[in-house]
């Protein structure tokens, strides 16, 4: 097990718990000591994660920012990163758009099963309507307004804030860059010291990633839904990840084309932290493995990934968008709706918008979605019948949230000159110390 690569160690960590959450399905008491025993060592281990999530954004983007010693070069690296990250959301949401309305998935759900699932799940809606109405309610500049933080120590508190932390950090990082050198020469060390030091905390925190992803997918398992109501979202399921697997397949060849390195490197490369957002469902809580991958074994310098990774987190969610896409149109099949060209025009530049600055936490993409529906006049109430697979998709679009952060990040960086060979630092994938 010592000499397995850290992503062989995860992806055995995923199987044997889905292996255990199968088996204990089968007893008696088995989902009560599954979430009793296991399910909070996963828990923990996203705790870890999540704790250092703040602290590695402000240091990294004050740290990267700094480094610049060129407001220039910062203006041009995130024109290039945020016209990118759009793109990329515009063809996920087409690729989303377009297969959903050849597979057709929503005209294969019964009457019968349409009425049953939504019973059984027409309560989970209400959260999510209420927290979509709170948002269309706020004035059309309130996206703006939020950026910017009244107290950043109170913005610090939640992950639900990154846009305020990555608003301060980059103001601090340009602000240090237009004192004198020698004055700011104390805080920059700082800065590059705790960088390091929450760096190596990942390192630390990866050490139980194969055991955080065994309790996390345990636990999944014994709380998934019956069987039969699997079946009825069979092929909405297949539609999604068919979509999010031609987005791999788009990642690989921008990266294969622009950056001339190949698929096998970059797949490597990212492996890990696909994985880990698999199984955390959370761009977020993953951010800090990601930033350790791109930078020390794909080669993007640490002032690219600490700048465009963090913002990646905040406003790139293709895998989401793409969802979302696919979801609007199958509720709407499967209420006998016809959209027109205008109106699926019409999601693909709300989901696009939608995906700006939404949380990069389990479950936001359903906040989303209730905008998408609202736009299209497609019920609300049809949210009930994707709750039931909604968990598993969830962790496969954050992986393509991840992957495209990754890929973006390559393409930023050759565009700026900083993309060079992988440097591990430290600790390599076999957790050896590196003498």
């Amino acid at each position: 097990m010592k000499k397995l690569a850290l992503h062989w160690k995860i992806l055995l960590g995923m199987v044997f718990g889905v292996v255990l959450g199968l088996i204990m399905t089968n007893f008696d008491g088995g989902q009560e000591l599954v979430q009793d025993w296991i399910k909070p060592f996963g828990k923990i281990f996203i705790k870890c994660l999540k704790m250092i999530a703040i602290p590695l954004i402000l240091a990294a983007l004050i740290k990267g920012v700094s480094d610049l010693r060129d407001i220039s070069k910062l203006s041009k690296m995130g024109g290039r990163t945020i016209g990118i990250y759009i793109m990329t959301t515009v063809i996920a949401v087409s690729i989303g758009l377009l297969l959903v309305n050849i597979v057709n998935p929503g005209k294969s759900i019964s009457k019968e099963t349409r009425t049953e699932m939504v019973e059984n799940y027409s309560g989970n809606t209400t959260k999510y309507k209420d927290e979509a109405k709170n948002q269309k309610e706020s004035g059309p500049l309130q996206a703006l307004e939020d950026l910017v933080p009244d107290n950043i120590f109170a913005a610090a508190t939640s992950n639900r804030n990154m846009l305020q932390i990555i608003f301060f950090a980059m103001f601090f990082g340009i602000s240090l860059i237009l004192i004198p050198e020698e004055k700011g020469e104390t805080v920059k060390k700082f800065f590059d010291g705790f960088n390091e030091v929450i760096l190596k905390m990942v390192d630390i925190i990866m050490l139980a990633a194969p055991y955080g992803v065994f309790a996390l997918l345990a636990a999944i398992v014994v709380e998934s839904p019956s069987v039969d109501l699997f079946k009825a979202l069979g092929w909405y399921a297949f539609t999604v990840v068919l979509g999010l697997s031609l987005m791999i397949v788009i990642y690989v060849a921008i990266v294969s084309l622009y950056t001339k390195k190949s698929p096998k490197f970059f797949l490597n490369g990212i492996s890990p932290a696909q994985l880990l957002a698999f199984s955390t469902s959370s761009s977020a809580a993953t951010l800090p493995v990601t930033m350790e991958r791109v930078t020390e074994h794909l080669g993007v310098e640490e002032e690219v990934s600490s700048f465009v990774l963090p913002i990646g987190a905040t406003i790139n969610m293709d895998g989401t968008s793409l969802y979302q896409a696919v979801a609007a149109v199958f509720i709407a099949q499967a209420f006998g709706m016809e959209l027109d060209l205008s109106t699926q025009l019409g999601i693909i530049a709300t989901a696009t918008l939608a995906s700006i600055g939404s949380a990069a936490v389990p479950g936001a993409g359903m906040v989303m979605l209730v905008g998408v529906l609202g736009y299209a006049g497609i019920p609300e109430a049809g949210l009930a019948l994707i709750f039931a697979v909604d968990r598993p998709l969830d962790m496969c679009r954050t992986v393509i949230n991840v992957t495209g952060d990754a890929a973006v990040s390559m393409v930023v960086a050759k565009s700026v000159d900083k993309l060079g060979d992988p440097k591990v630092k430290d600790w390599d994938d076999n957790y050896q110390a590196v003498k």
